[in-house]
């Protein structure tokens, strides 16, 4: 009997990109005789009091809808990636603490201690030591944000504690600026242990490379350093799908900017002629033929 899979996106995202990857996905699903369905994610009622009456066996999931997930996967449901690894991704904060954990070469990073948003610490010395330690320029990032979104670059004292006191409230981290890289980083998606495709952005306009904000894409040839912090990185937090970020040190060497656990895959598509999607798909039912396999060994 043909597979099915449910691929979900946020349906309060209007851009047509946010359809368009569910159609990559949905796409490479047909090329592996899986019957792809696509839904907006509030398309997708959480009732608790009732299990789900039709389950896929599987779900490609492309939101950040933490609770949608963990729903379904309570409902068995394998999901792609796990909740947990798309939760650990979308807070930076959290990220970095576990890329730290797994000692992965990222710019010098200090999470920023929970402030309420009605009461401050401007006052306590705190944020002094902080530029004590990182200097400026430095990079400040919102635990919450997509496409190079939320991310500040900070060249003065004044520009620092204005940015600070308006993310009162808000998860955030104090990072070093690798000036070697500004405008320049390379987009890396691994799917397991493997590298499947990579591109070289870069833009002369903006310190991010992204192509969002203006940046260009183009081809690029990992070395073998790049590609295995890449895994590493993507193993630490992980995830089966990723798109790691990666940057230029001082000496060319490679640093993660960050990884994403539901990384946009049209631009690389367009750029390497690659559809991550047919090797995320594939990947899947090799996963699902394993643990079905295991299964039937353990009775």
């Amino acid at each position: 009997m043909k597979k099915t899979c449910w691929i979900i996106y946020n349906g309060s995202l209007v851009a047509d990109k946010f359809l368009d990857q569910a159609r990559l996905m949905a796409e490479a699903c047909t090329h592996h005789n899986v019957e792809p369905i696509i839904y907006k994610n509030y398309e997708i009622p959480m009732t608790l009091h009732a299990p789900l009456e039709v389950k896929p066996d599987f779900v490609i999931f492309l939101d950040k809808d933490i609770l949608l997930a963990t729903y379904l996967k309570n409902q068995g449901i394998p999901i792609f990636n796990d909740p947990d690894v798309i939760e650990t991704c979308d807070n930076k904060a959290k990220q970095y603490i576990q890329l730290a954990q797994a000692h992965i070469p990222m710019p010098k990073t200090i999470v920023a201690p929970k402030v309420y948003p009605k009461f401050t610490i401007r006052d306590s010395g705190y944020f002094e030591g902080v530029l004590n330690t990182l200097g400026l320029p430095m990079i400040i990032k919102e635990g919450h944000g997509s496409f190079g979104m939320k991310v500040y670059l900070i060249e003065t004292a004044e520009q620092f504690f204005e940015k600070v006191e308006s993310l009162r409230g808000v998860d955030f981290v104090f990072q070093e600026f690798i000036a070697s890289s500004k405008g320049r980083d390379i987009r890396v998606n691994t799917i397991g242990n493997e590298v499947v495709a990579a591109m070289y952005r870069h833009s002369e306009t903006d310190f991010r490379a992204n192509v969002t904000n203006g940046g260009t894409a183009e081809t690029v040839v990992l070395t073998t350093a790049q590609k295995d912090l890449a895994l590493r990185a993507a193993k630490a937090v992980g995830a089966a799908f990723a798109g790691v970020d990666l940057l230029f040190g001082p000496h060319e060497e490679p640093i993660v900017c960050e990884v994403n656990a539901a990384s946009h895959i049209r631009n690389i598509y367009n750029v390497t002629g690659i559809n991550v999607g047919d090797r995320f798909v594939e990947y899947i039912l090799h996963e699902l033929e394993a643990s079905h396999e295991a299964g039937v060994s353990s009775l």
